[in-house]
């Protein structure tokens, strides 16, 4: 369990995405002319709009899902690597899958970083999300999964 210093998203300090959080809530009264201390999470929701942490989630999946459907520059991925191309991982039930090595790491800052971070990511969707290959149609489910993840839990 991560103490309260950190987000869910990615061991992100709570510094970091709580101002980003804040301005989408403001955002968020400014669209349903609330007052300035009405709570939002059923407008944010209403509006179908994700909280920063769940949006970030959304965002490294979808690079991720470029990177499996091989629509990512080559610089990302470059980054990552399948679990299925790893020669230890070939003898492996998940040599098989469509899910990625998260390297080693030492520190809570590294698991911060696209190569540990977008795998993780990756890895926690269910395998019907990651075995689509249209681009709409993954963005369109994933966005679903996340909503369900947000406001029915």
């Amino acid at each position: 369990m991560l103490c309260n210093y950190y987000t869910s998203a990615f061991c992100l300090p709570k510094c970091t995405t709580a101002p980003l959080q804040r301005a989408q809530n403001a955002a968020a009264r400014l669209i349903a002319c609330l007052a300035p201390h009405d709570h939002v999470m059923s407008t944010l929701e209403q509006l179908h709009w994700l909280p920063v942490q769940f949006r970030i989630t959304y965002k490294l999946c979808l690079l991720m899902h470029l990177i499996h459907t091989s629509q990512a520059p080559s610089y990302l991925s470059d980054i990552v690597t399948q679990t299925a191309t790893v020669s230890s991982g070939s003898r492996l039930r998940s040599g098989s899958s469509d899910r990625y090595e998260q390297p080693r790491i030492r520190l809570k800052l590294c698991q911060r970083a696209f190569s540990y971070a977008a795998p993780a990511a990756w890895n926690s969707l269910p395998p019907m999300l990651q075995q689509i290959s249209n681009t709409a149609s993954f963005k369109r489910h994933l966005k679903t999964f996340l909503y369900q993840q947000a406001y029915l839990h």
